[in-house]
């Protein structure tokens, strides 16, 4: 990220109803990566067809693009803001549906009681996954076994966040997860939720609550997340199935996450476990479960050559559906801000799972394995 020529500007003092009110010294950093690269997948569809396509929104990382800033207000407080954008490199065009600030908007106050903002932005989930998950939002990770981990956001939230002798605890509540413009979706295939509906004060609604905890060479955290059902909802299992309906606001999605890593001279390991239940308003199966369960390594084989895996399994026995992934990732940086990297992917479906090895999509048919490889260039700013 880098300091534009705003970083401490003194406004000139603005004229409100007669009065002059001096501003405050403001820092203000604009910054952004950009991500793409090609992208092969064998077994891309149910005929078993491959695809060699370019990616735009997410490779190694997602792109974007963002503007943020904190005025103090003495006594170790801050007011706080953040405008980010998520953006397809391929085509030039806006992520998350169409929104021009998708990937987060919202203003706070941050000090020494802990940061408290308002607007769409992360809840616990992503938080709570930040260290343990250092493969990260990428292409091949855990969001190709659950798109709800690819970033996870929401509308109209609230969220608090204090940090002290090593504890995090964290906090957000949503009065309407997902307000997207039509066509897009927070996740894919989950349909909106916008809420706040009078008479009915638990439709699309979303809390969630994390507690960590990060020492010098360890770390370990709990995060739960539930999401309320609602008009327009559904829930996505992704794994080649239809998804259920969600519209009552009696019907829940929620995910309990516990990881933990430990850190080496070179060498990261972690492991990571989300345990997913769903209460959905479906005849035939309205309770579905699922556990994935996740293991990642990263070593540093010199400065600028890193070497990363995950493997990952995933059990839906409601649905008799399960999957296994394996994935091998190599960066290599040119610069501080620049670099390339090298990832092959490997996906086992069980008989009736159709689960997808790039978290881009290419559904396979049910019980067809898949092999993917990407190569590409990331660049930050």
């Amino acid at each position: 990220m880098r300091q534009i020529t705003v970083v401490s500007v003194i406004a000139a003092a603005t004229q409100l109803g007669g009065w002059c009110t001096p501003a405050q010294a403001q820092s203000v950093v604009f910054y952004g990566l950009v991500d793409t690269g090609v992208e092969y997948i064998h077994n891309a569809n149910p005929a078993g067809q491959s695809v060699v396509r370019m990616q735009g929104l997410t490779g190694e990382l997602p792109s974007r693009w963002g503007v943020k800033g904190s005025e103090p207000l003495g006594d170790g407080y801050n007011a706080i803001f953040t405008l980010e954008s998520g953006f397809n490199a391929g085509t030039g065009t806006l992520g998350q549906g169409g929104r021009l600030f998708g990937r987060q908007a919202f203003v706070g106050l941050d000090g020494p009681l802990g940061a408290l903002t308002f607007g769409r932005q992360y809840t616990m989930l992503a938080w709570g996954s930040l260290y343990a998950d250092f493969i990260g939002p990428g292409i091949y990770g855990i969001d190709s076994f659950d798109s709800g981990f690819e970033v996870p956001r929401s509308d109209n939230t609230v969220a608090y966040r204090k940090s002290f002798d090593g504890l995090t605890v964290g906090a957000s509540y949503s009065f309407g997860r997902d307000a997207s413009p039509a066509g897009g979706s927070n996740t894919p295939g989950e349909g909106t939720c916008a809420g706040s509906i009078p008479g009915n004060a638990e439709a699309c609604r979303e809390w969630s609550a994390m507690l960590g905890y990060d020492a010098k060479n360890w770390g370990t955290t709990v995060v739960y997340d539930r999401q309320n059902g609602g008009p327009g909802a559904s829930v996505n299992m992704f794994n080649g199935l239809t998804p259920l309906p969600m519209a009552d606001s009696g019907n829940r999605d929620s995910r309990l996450l516990v990881d933990g890593y430990l850190k080496f001279d070179k060498f990261i390991f972690s492991a990571v476990w989300i345990n997913r239940r769903v209460k959905a308003d479906s005849l035939v199966t309205p309770d579905v479960t699922s556990n994935q369960f996740v293991l990642e390594g990263e070593y540093k084989v010199t400065p600028s050559l890193t070497i990363d895996s995950l493997v990952q399994r995933i059990v839906n026995s409601q649905q008799d559906t399960r999957a296994t992934m394996e994935m091998m990732r190599a960066t290599y940086s040119l610069s501080a801000r620049t670099a390339v990297y090298a990832q092959v992917a490997f996906l086992q479906n069980s008989r009736n799972a159709a689960y997808a090895v790039s978290a881009a999509g290419g559904t396979p048919a049910k019980g067809m394995n898949q092999a993917a490889a990407m190569l590409g260039m990331r660049h930050s700013f």
